[in-house]
């Protein structure tokens, strides 16, 4: 009798975990083992209560870099977007706007597999990061206990706008922005002196997600992105944006697999993780990246520099998260790579949540420790997480402790500030991202109006001087 495994195609093998381009000899496979391998299996009827009617199963897989071009270690992978992704790429909250690039279509399967280094693979690459971190986000509210959708800074109840993302927009650019007034986030591309190669901002999972981490923060904290604030202020949106790029790898197990064996399970070992944008980093001649989020930085040697004093909060939060890491490790119980996971997950809700639960103006880095202190113990944590927190903060002089680090935290004791703003200290933005020197978080009216103001006191102090010299 001929065996039933023989009607299978012998000429037509595919790899495993091959996604493939549509072809007819991949369809005559898959007919082929759905008819002999994989029975369908009837639908339950009627349809079990928790599937909605209104809620299909939709998903695309995408293509894109998991790091910078530059991290071969990690290179180009595949993720899963589990809502439904149309043309361009786009969804209900964001939306393609690449300026030359035709709209993107999904392949027979819904997915968007293109090719690296193309403009299209730019286009689904920079989508899908926006939309892996906007996803974090809300899930992190959620687990935290806040069930509502993060908005854009111009959403209201009549206003749902998408985020408008642009991968090529800024030709000859060496920077990436968040705009607020153009709905947008864009994303420039330039030759570094002494290279034929261009390097496209859009194209670093780092950069994408610093800046789509400004959008999630103005729609929060729409008063913070304000030039007119403290110092401090300006830092925590700066720091934020690292923080997501940081919380975005660790959401993502393949990531935090590759950081495991990077370090040895010890996250001040270098690594790919605390490295930010390291292909713009090499592109000016640094050895790392553009920033290092595991650093030893105090407030008292940043002055008002917002790039600097940004790296003060960063490099506490990421103390605080290494601490709990090692704190929760049982090697002998649970792969170091699910505890990393669920440490970076926790800690992207803590600081959201922290963030959140600020003043509307004016914050401090003590401002939000503190709220991270209360926070962390209105969780049930153990007291080891609010230790951590203390003592990584007083040690970076955001606050001051009246115990010694050496003693446990009081679940109700809040801390006083350490180094602080001076009075009136203005904000020094010149090094930061596009964001942060865009001018229009800046009053520009105000500072012109200062210099109209000090020519017409002048011209009327000439004038009491000569009365014959009329004014203009």
């Amino acid at each position: 009798m001929e065996r039933r495994t023989s009607m299978l195609p012998k000429a037509v093998e595919v790899p495993v975990g091959f996604v493939p381009t549509p072809s007819a000899p991949y369809r005559i496979h898959r007919k082929a083992v759905q008819n002999v391998l994989e029975p369908g299996h009837p639908r339950p009827d009627p349809v079990p209560a928790h599937v909605s009617a209104r809620s299909p199963v939709f998903g695309s897989r995408v293509l894109l870099w998991k790091q910078d071009p530059s991290v071969s270690e990690i290179g180009t992978r595949k993720a899963f977007l589990p809502g439904l992704v149309l043309d361009g790429p786009r969804d209900a909250r964001i939306v393609n706007g690449a300026p030359g690039i035709p709209a993107v279509s999904p392949n027979a399967f819904g997915d968007f597999i293109l090719a690296p280094g193309t403009d299209q693979f730019d286009a689904a690459h920079t989508f899908a990061v926006v939309r892996e971190t906007l996803t974090m986000y809300q899930r992190a509210l959620a687990s935290g206990g806040i069930q509502a959708p993060l908005p854009w800074q111009w959403n209201s109840g009549s206003n749902s706008d998408p985020l408008e993302v642009f991968p090529h927009g800024l030709p000859n650019v060496m920077n990436a922005y968040y705009s607020r007034n153009q709905q947008s986030l864009k994303f420039g591309d330039f030759i570094p002196s002494g290279s034929a190669a261009r390097v496209f901002t859009c194209r670093s999972f780092d950069i994408v997600s610093h800046e789509t981490g400004h959008a999630i923060l103005d729609g929060l904290k729409p008063g913070w992105l304000l030039a007119g604030n403290p110092p401090q202020t300006g830092g925590l949106h700066e720091s934020f944006g690292d923080l997501t790029a940081i919380f975005l790898a660790l959401s993502q197990l393949d990531q935090v697999e590759a950081v495991i064996a990077q370090t040895k399970a010890d996250l001040h070992n270098k690594s790919f993780l605390a490295d930010m944008a390291e292909q713009f980093g090499l592109a000016l001649g640094r050895p790392n990246g553009l920033r290092n989020a595991d650093n030893d930085l105090k407030l008292s040697e940043t002055g008002t520099e917002v790039h600097a004093i940004s790296q003060v909060f960063t490099g506490a939060v990421y103390d605080i998260l290494a601490d709990i890491f090692s704190f929760e490790r049982r090697p002998g119980l649970q792969d170091d790579a699910l505890v990393l996971h669920q440490a970076g997950s926790y800690m992207a809700s803590l600081v959201l949540r922290s963030l959140i639960a600020a003043p509307a103006s004016a914050a401090t880095y003590a401002d939000v420790a503190n709220k991270m202190l209360s926070i962390a113990n209105a969780d049930g944590k153990p007291v080891q997480y609010r230790n951590f927190i203390r003592n990584r903060f007083t040690v970076r002089e955001v606050v001051t402790s009246p115990l010694a680090l050496t003693e446990d935290m009081p679940a109700d004791m809040m801390l006083e500030p350490a180094v602080q703003d001076a009075p009136g200290a203005l904000q020094d933005r010149r090094a930061c991202c596009g964001t942060m020197t865009n001018a229009e978080y800046f009053d520009t009216n105000e500072i012109f109006n200062d210099e109209l103001d000090a020519l017409m006191r002048s011209l009327k102090s000439e004038q009491k001087k000569r009365p014959e010299v009329a004014l203009r």
